[in-house]
């Protein structure tokens, strides 16, 4: 199970496309909305596929789990904004459950990503 490209990469592909429906919602608020809670929300989904994408470039797994990592504390700041979004009436509940269920995905196949490469550098041994 070699990945040729960082597309081929599926967690990367949900993030990436997560990031994008936020940007989508998002673009629709009016401009206070959009300068506070919009802001923040589009940064923390946007750094989940960005911090994939770094560590995905790096040689050493010890990098590239510490970019994974920075990807969770990403998501857990998504799932803070999207509750916040929720309880401010900016997303209906059915987004809201839609965006929450997706980010739930991408969490569980980051940690299998995570598994995934820390197999790999076992495999190697030490460099």
């Amino acid at each position: 199970m070699s990945h040729h490209s960082l597309e081929d990469l599926e967690v990367y592909r949900l993030a990436d496309t997560f990031s994008d429906e936020i940007w989508f919602i998002v673009s629709e608020w009016d401009y206070f909305t959009k300068d506070t809670v919009g802001k923040q929300i589009v940064r923390s989904a946007d750094s989940i596929s960005a911090n994939i994408a770094e560590g995905y470039g790096r040689y050493h797994y010890k990098e590239n789990r510490n970019f994974c990592y920075f990807s969770r504390g990403s998501i857990l700041e998504t799932k803070g904004w999207l509750q916040k979004s929720k309880k401010r009436n900016l997303i209906t509940d059915e987004q809201f459950n839609d965006l929450f269920e997706k980010l739930q995905v991408i969490h569980i196949k980051l940690n299998s990503y995570l598994k995934f490469i820390g197999k790999r550098e076992g495999n190697k041994g030490d460099q």
